[in-house]
């Protein structure tokens, strides 16, 4: 699949400048990262998580852990995991466990970890297990503008 087609059309209409990174399959963004020989605090990970009022993309570093409590806390949300049947439905043109670090064209809202704010570059899932999004730094920002930024992960 290499690139999932929701997420190449938004990325094309936005006439944003990316490459494809070629990995070994991996089932972690971490490993991602270890296998594409990238920084692992570079990869956006994201969590899709849910409650009464909608879902939201949580993007965090891979190196992190999200803090569901302090995410909760922060946005005075009540927001869960979701079920593999509803991350499936939600982003259904992408392998499970390999959703892409962008809501927007999937009608899903995110907020930001600062941590990924001050990265020269970012790389995130592709739709599938063997495929990275490699961008500047400055662009995923510019994709991300009207995300809130909220501390909610720590290093692992």
């Amino acid at each position: 699949m290499a690139v999932a087609t929701t997420l190449e059309e938004f990325l094309e209409s936005r006439k944003i400048a990316y490459e494809v990174v070629e990995h070994p399959h991996t089932n972690t963004a971490m490993r991602a990262a270890e296998a594409a020989h990238v920084p692992g605090d570079q990869v956006a990970k994201p969590v899709l998580l849910g409650d009464d009022h909608s879902y939201l993309l949580a993007v965090i570093p891979a190196t992190h852990r999200l803090e569901l409590d302090r995410l909760n806390q922060v946005l005075a949300r009540s927001l869960e995991m979701l079920p593999e049947e509803e991350i499936e439905a939600t982003f259904s043109d992408c392998e499970c466990g390999a959703i892409p670090a962008i809501g927007e064209p999937y009608g899903v809202d995110v907020v930001i970890d600062p941590a990924l704010a001050h990265q020269p570059d970012i790389y995130f899932e592709s739709g599938d297990h063997e495929h990275l999004i490699h961008m500047r730094g400055e662009d995923f920002r510019d994709l991300m503008e009207h995300a809130p930024r909220a501390p909610v992960s720590h290093h692992l």
